[in-house]
């Protein structure tokens, strides 16, 4: 088995690597990343890449289709991953997160690939009424992230089939610990606010419902799909990824670690607008397609290794949310030094592309 996995030196990725390996200890598993994160590593005992076959550097938007030769299963990953980086960078999320992602699905369909395991986000259903979302809800995103999901699920659906099979997991919240931890999750921040100052600082005003997951369990659910079969849930599936255990209002998550972390103050933004991206989900087909792959971590366990990773990394950060922690601090960090454009693409391959192009014109 070959798989190829876009996107995997984020937060994701170096749980899916692992868990795809001890799976698939025969299996050639090539990552494909654009490597903006790759140095953000946390507390990693050796390079997750290190399971890997071949890393392959590139940027999505201009992936050559020869990657794909001999691919028996794409995932698909790679994205411009959260609210502010999307509203910042929206033309430009839309390439990479939707455009990007049609373009390497119709490419690996060409290249005879199997399946394509898309990562897809529960954000897209936007707003909360009083019944959990299920996958035949109405969407309402209310980002430029959710959109590019939206956009994303709708065009992959008519490229299913003849021996494509298509999966959209539509995931809960990421959460916990990796071996590239982000601080821009909302359990994630919280556990950091409690290791580092003894204080959680919740912007809203703690009502909105968050669906979560462990960035574990997702590689887990990954798991299942890249050899889902069609006759398991059909050659298009979009299905919500994760549990019903794990609907959360904000303000619970703030109090639950607060009783892991004992002496942590949570502090609520009463007078903060209230927050539209508000909603629980329905996981109950994921359950019925996938009773193998289902969520096995707790919110406490999740809390408990946040805070043994973060403490072992000595995280004393109280002002982490304008840390390198933070994926648009990242970016933002890069474009500053120059190493990336405003478009996001390195500047060493771009000077390297023009030097090509002049090349072939004056031979």
């Amino acid at each position: 088995m070959k798989i190829l996995i876009t996107g995997n030196m984020g937060y994701v990725g170096p749980g899916v690597v692992s868990q795809l390996r001890a799976t698939y200890p025969q299996a050639t598993i090539i990552g494909y990343d654009m490597a903006y994160f790759a140095s953000c590593l946390t507390n990693a005992p050796y390079l997750p890449e290190a399971k890997l076959d071949q890393q392959l550097f590139g940027d999505v938007r201009t992936m050559p289709a020869q990657v794909l030769e001999g691919v028996d299963a794409v995932v698909h990953l790679a994205a411009i991953s959260n609210d502010p980086m999307g509203n910042k960078f929206e033309e430009i999320t839309l390439d990479v997160n939707y455009r990007s992602s049609i373009r390497i699905a119709e490419m690996a369909k060409a290249a005879g690939v199997k399946n394509y395991v898309f990562a897809s986000s529960c954000s897209m259903y936007g707003a909360a009424s009083e019944q959990a979302k299920t996958e035949d809800s109405e969407l309402n995103p209310l980002t430029a992230y959710a959109r590019s999901k939206v956009a994303s699920e709708k065009e992959l659906q008519p490229l299913a089939g003849d021996g494509f099979t298509v999966t959209c997991l539509r995931f809960a919240t990421a959460c916990g610990m990796s071996d590239r931890l982000r601080l821009d999750l909302v359990l994630n921040d919280f556990v950091a606010g409690a290791v580092a100052t003894g204080k959680i600082t919740i912007l809203s005003d703690g009502s909105p419902w968050r669906p979560l997951i462990h960035v574990k369990d997702m590689a887990r659910a990954i798991d299942w799909a890249i050899t889902r079969e069609a006759s398991n849930g059909g050659e298009f599936l979009a299905v919500n990824a994760g549990s019903n255990e794990w609907n959360y209002q904000v303000k619970e998550l703030a109090h639950a670690v607060a009783e892991v972390i004992p002496g942590t103050e949570v502090s609520v933004n009463l007078e903060a607008a209230p927050d539209k991206r508000s909603y629980r989900v329905n996981f109950d087909k994921f359950k019925a397609l996938a009773p193998n792959h289902q969520p096995t971590h707790t919110l406490k366990q999740s809390i408990e290794e946040l805070r043994d990773g973060l403490e072992g990394m000595g995280f004393k950060d109280g002002n982490f949310r304008n840390s390198l922690y933070m994926r648009l601090m990242v970016l933002t960090s890069l474009q500053e030094s120059e190493a990336i454009n405003q478009q996001l693409q390195w500047q060493h391959a771009l000077a390297k592309a023009s030097e090509q192009k002049t090349q072939l014109e004056t031979a």
